[in-house]
This record gives C-alpha cells, structure tokens and sequence, in this order.
C-alpha cells in the first residue's frame, strides 16, 4: 500500500470512519478505492483534492506526509474546538455508550440530520 493510502486510512481511522463513507462523500465507488490500493498509486490531482477536502487534511499531507498546516486547516482546528466546547457534555455522556448504542446513536443522529 502506498503512503498515500496509508495517511488515508490513518484519517479515516482518526475520524472514525472508513472506506465506504470516503467513497460515498467524493462520490466514487468503493471498488476504485480498492483497485487504486491494489495498484499502490496515487491518485489524480482532482481525486487527491476531494479525499483531503473529506479528510479536512491538504493533499500536500496526504501526497508527502509533509503536516504543514494550511489556513484552511487552522481554521477548521478552531471551528472543532467550538464545537468540542459547546457539545462537550453530549460527548462526555457518548463517550460511555457500549458500541451497540453508539452505531444506533450514529445512525440516528444522520438519518436525523437529512
């Protein structure tokens, strides 16, 4: 797997999610992911963009490793630490939840939110 790969499934893991839900929010299939895993290539400079853009990470990181923050992402840190900060009870209470009751609750709150 090439380095590229790997910082992907290192975000998607941090963010807890996985390969299917990058494939649905940049709109390509599961099985591209894959072949493009298999082949240990890097992808095209338009698909580098919407993976880091779902990331919240910079294809310049995902490419080189390189972690040089950008604006964007310093502003996206400040955004999260807001959020963290005024839903930190929630996710305190979420943080005790058995894995049964946090998917339901996932679940929940995304069919919720469309």
């Amino acid at each position: 797997m090439s380095d590229f790969w790997k910082r992907v499934d290192e975000e998607l893991d941090y963010l807890g999610k996985n390969r299917a839900y990058l494939a649905r929010k940049c709109d390509f299939s599961l099985a591209n992911i894959g072949k493009g895993i298999k082949l240990g290539s890097t992808p095209s400079a338009d698909t580098a963009v919407k993976i880091a853009s779902v990331l919240g990470v910079t294809v310049e990181y995902l490419v080189t490793g390189s972690n040089t923050p950008s604006n964007k992402n310093k502003d996206q840190e400040a955004e999260q630490l807001r959020l963290y900060r005024k839903h930190s009870e929630i996710i305190k209470k979420c943080e005790h939840l058995s894995p049964e009751k946090e998917k339901l609750l996932a679940n929940f709150i995304e069919n919720f939110s469309n």
